[in-house]
């Protein structure tokens, strides 16, 4: 089944950048697309700007690119609570890997959905 992972990242995106450690303050979202867990294409998408409270202007862009997936570092309850109700799944990535290094772990199953107590500032943002 064809999916499309979105991953938080540093200017200019796609598989080499640097992952961005919060969605909510990342470059751009690089959204890779995938089928037979292999890699079939790449998009770029700018985030929009982040004010406080804004954190739902991301989930709305991600819904309306298809993205099934997310891949994060960090994320407050509010977004994370958002992200589940339009049926994007979670997951937490580890730190300092490129973009292409998280979708490697995601497509070999190392990488788990984020539970509730690993949000940021303990549900605070």
């Amino acid at each position: 089944m064809a999916k499309i992972v979105a991953i938080p990242s540093m200017h200019p995106g796609g598989l080499e950048a640097m992952r961005s450690g919060h969605f909510g303050h990342c470059d751009v979202f690089t959204l890779v697309h995938t089928e037979n867990g292999e890699v079939t294409d790449i998009s770029i998408v700018q985030n929009p700007p982040h004010v406080q409270g804004g954190c739902a202007a991301p989930v709305n862009l991600l819904h309306q690119t298809g993205a099934h997936a997310i891949i994060v570092g960090g994320i407050g309850m509010r977004p994370l609570m958002g992200f589940r109700q339009v049926g994007i799944e979670v997951y937490y990535g580890p730190e300092g890997e490129t973009v292409g290094m998280v979708v490697e772990d995601l497509l070999k199953g190392r990488l788990q959905l984020i539970s509730n107590n690993q949000v940021c500032g303990g549900g605070q943002f």
